[in-house]
């Protein structure tokens, strides 16, 4: 049976003063994990040379980069303790862990000694931090989602991805604005030797503002929810909807490679490879995340209580060809760069919108957390967490076609898979 049973002609329900307060709350969340997230990404041509040897910028750059995805590889394991935690006692204590997880490591990574100081313990350390963040992160996102849907009411399913994309969006365009303005004020020369610190500094700071809001978050799961749930009962039900997490292992990934493509690898080739001013760089990047925020929020209002099945499948269809801007960017020119950018930025907020939601309608609420955590952990973990690295990699060999076709052929099969989960499992959220 579904969750929920929309009308689509039907006149959305109002958002109560605690909805609104709790989409707050799980919403900010969103913006902390991705504002520490990319912070990590575009400052990594700072921190790989301080916390690994500096001989050659490149390899420093590929090895921050290296630690960057094995962070993503703990979000399926993330996605399943904590996820399956909040199937068995609700999902306000376990969102409240998550934030606690993401201030402390940031924190830590903000104030902690260079390999110039104590050698090969940097980073280990730095990859204690991102294992941390990696486990929050696992569950951040797909259950902060599942949570928010389930406490809007029905039909609004539009206006949360819209929201809760508006949010993470708010955290990519504040990762680029303040290592911009942190650029800008300080140069580039300080930013190398300890400029890069500040933002992971505010990250922290921001994360005690999370945990205060997220104090008051509303329990969507019932007394008789929790008490039927099981370890057992929640794993068997994963089983049962076996086809909905590959589907949505894709669904995610195939978005994820392409925003960190062009959240992070792009602006790291640019300053990497192409030696471009980090300052133009984080400028443009600052330009994007405007774009992804106002663009996220419109897209939310405009798909407000209407199916959403057939707008993920048409924005999906169309990151096939608009992945394949990247390749006009293969030698030095902030024009250049600029141009695939921004090219790229319109179908990837169209995308960044719907996939949560999405993943979220293909799971029912019993095994919701751990299901769509699961899937979210692997299809970042897999494909996401090493878009960044692949792409500077395949641009440093030359072989610059390579990723826009892998992605490409990823956004194909979330369609696929998208349908045949829906067909055959159904969908619970939504229509």
């Amino acid at each position: 049976m579904l969750d929920t049973a929309v009308e689509t002609n039907a006149r959305p329900t109002r958002l109560t003063p605690e909805v609104r307060r709790g989409l707050l709350g799980l919403g900010l969340g969103n913006t902390l994990e991705w504002y520490d997230w990319m912070i990590f990404g575009l400052l990594s041509t700072f921190i790989g040379p301080k916390f690994f040897p500096d001989h050659d910028p490149l390899a420093a750059t590929l090895s921050a980069l290296a630690v960057f995805a094995v962070g993503f590889a703990f979000r399926p394991l993330g996605g399943i303790l904590l996820g399956t935690l909040a199937d068995r006692i609700g999902r306000r204590r376990v969102m409240l862990l998550s934030i606690y997880m993401m201030a402390i490591s940031t924190i830590v990574i903000a104030i902690s000694p260079t390999y110039d100081q104590i050698g090969v313990w940097a980073g280990l350390i730095l990859l204690v931090c991102r294992v941390v963040q990696g486990l929050s992160t696992g569950v951040e996102a797909p259950l902060s989602t599942a949570h928010a849907v389930e406490l809007a009411p029905a039909g609004r399913e539009g206006l949360v991805a819209g929201i809760i994309s508006s949010y993470v969006n708010i955290g990519i365009l504040l990762a680029s604005l303040v290592s911009f303005l942190c650029s800008l004020v300080i140069g580039g020369e300080a930013m190398g030797e300890w400029g890069w610190r500040v933002p992971f500094i505010i990250g922290g700071l921001f994360a005690f503002v999370v945990i205060y809001l997220r104090r008051t978050l509303p329990e969507t799961m019932t007394t008789d929810e929790l008490a039927d749930s099981s370890s057992k009962s929640i794993w068997l039900d994963v089983r049962k909807h076996w086809l909905s997490i590959l589907a949505i292992i894709f669904v995610v990934g195939a978005v994820q490679a392409y925003n960190y493509a062009w959240n992070v690898g792009l602006p790291s080739a640019a300053r990497g490879n192409f030696k471009e001013d980090p300052t133009s760089v984080f400028a443009l990047t600052t330009i994007l995340g405007v774009i992804l925020v106002i663009g996220s929020y419109i897209i939310g209002k405009v798909v407000d209580g209407r199916p959403l099945s057939r707008w993920f499948v048409v924005t999906r269809l169309l990151a096939i060809p608009s992945v394949f801007l990247m390749l006009l960017y293969v030698s030095p020119g902030i024009g250049g760069f600029a141009a695939v950018l921004l090219g790229g930025s319109i179908v990837l907020v169209l995308n960044m919108t719907l996939y949560n939601v999405i993943s979220t309608s293909l799971m029912p609420k019993a095994s919701r957390g751990t299901g769509v955590a699961l899937g979210y952990g692997i299809g970042v973990a897999v494909f996401g967490g090493t878009a960044s690295y692949l792409l500077v990699w395949l641009q440093s060999i030359g072989a610059d076609w390579v990723f826009p076709v892998y992605v490409a052929v990823l956004s194909l099969l979330s369609v696929v898979f998208y349908l045949l989960a829906r067909r055959f499992n159904g969908i619970f959220v939504g229509k």
